[in-house]
């Protein structure tokens, strides 16, 4: 069994904008309720002094659940290979939507992107303070000085939600990184470059999530690191005629969300989907090309990502994504905008990288 992470990553994140601080009551204020919000005293019955109504009010506000989404029993982890996904029972995606999102800003990341019609919530990029050096000097002069100390990596979180056909909600939690560094002999210049994805970061993630919906801490951690077997998920097939297919050795549904995670990791944005016909439409999108719209940005405009052989991924930047079931097992391939099975090295190259996150 391998632990989630180890005790000494910790983390600790300062989002590279501003944080948005959850709304909190004045201590002098009482809490709004949810529930009851226009109720109108009973005058039926003659006149209602404040202090009548008021104990009416209390009676009824002991009956209302104020709670968005309360918190959650019998939360569990599933896990596929190096992907752990949590799965929240009896709660619909749009119950969980704004808990989800009051996380990450409690987590210290701002919140970028929200496609709630796409299930997809993405966070800024953000810097993990935890691994700043705790030496003598920087605990004498405090948090001062904070914004002196920088680290060379950040990192951003992608979170999709998916329906489960249970009536439960799948949430998944993908990882993006970045790291500076030097391109000069003379280190004068730097470059971010991308990062492998990290399930643990992914793993510890969704634990914090557990503990803020509800489940124990203790239990959380055991159940995040419950380890499944490693059992080969995905091959590649590679047909004579040059065309390339991703078998995957699971049905449909959970294919289905797999592709979803894993176009996640890889860097894709998924702009559409059609369940009923098994298609993402995605896009990829080149940050050094944002960055160039945001000089003054600080480090993200020196920000550049998957340059060098993988070029032409950023010269046809749509593509179509399908997945195939057939009983146990599943084919993914890309399409071209005819329709057609893409056999190009670009849909090779796509492919190649899926194939890395679910075999």
């Amino acid at each position: 069994m391998t632990g989630i992470m180890p005790e000494s990553k910790k983390i600790e994140y300062k989002s590279e904008g501003k944080k948005i601080r959850p709304l909190e009551i004045p201590p002098d204020l009482v809490a709004p309720e949810r529930g009851g919000r226009y109720a109108v005293p009973d005058t039926s019955k003659g006149p209602t002094t404040f202090s009548a109504y008021s104990g009416e009010r209390q009676g009824q506000a002991a009956q209302v659940n104020n709670e968005v989404l309360p918190p959650v029993g019998d939360l569990r982890i599933e896990r596929s290979g190096t992907q752990r996904w949590l799965v929240v029972p009896g709660a619909a995606p749009e119950k969980v939507w704004d808990t989800v999102k009051e996380f990450w800003q409690e987590n210290g990341m701002l919140v970028n992107v929200e496609m709630p019609q796409a299930g997809i919530m993405e966070t800024d990029w953000a810097e993990n303070r935890a691994k700043l050096p705790q030496d003598f000097i920087r605990n004498m002069l405090g948090r001062a000085l904070e914004s002196l100390y920088s680290t060379a990596e950040r990192d951003k979180y992608r979170t999709r939600l998916e329906k489960g056909s249970d009536g439960s909600t799948e949430i998944y939690i993908s990882h993006r990184g970045m790291y500076e560094v030097y391109v000069t002999e003379g280190r004068s210049e730097t470059r971010w470059q991308p990062r492998e994805p990290d399930p643990e970061l992914e793993a510890e993630m969704l634990r914090r999530l557990m503990v803020r919906l509800g489940t124990d801490e203790t239990k959380a951690k055991a159940m995040v690191a419950a380890a499944a077997p490693k059992i080969e998920k995905a091959r590649l097939n590679r047909s004579a005629s040059g065309g390339t297919t991703l078998e995957v050795s699971e049905p449909f549904d959970r294919a289905w969300r797999r592709v979803g995670l894993a176009l996640d990791r890889v860097g894709f944005t998924v702009e559409d989907r059609d369940r009923s016909q098994g298609v993402y439409y995605v896009r990829y999108v080149d940050p050094d090309a944002d960055a160039k719209a945001k000089k003054d940005d600080g480090w993200i405009s020196r920000m550049a990502f998957w340059k060098g052989s993988d070029k032409e991924l950023s010269k046809n930047s749509q593509f179509r994504i399908h997945i195939k079931g057939s009983g146990d097992s599943s084919s993914v391939q890309v399409l071209t905008k005819e329709g057609g099975v893409d056999a190009g090295d670009v849909s090779g190259k796509i492919l190649g990288l899926l194939h890395e996150q679910l075999k």
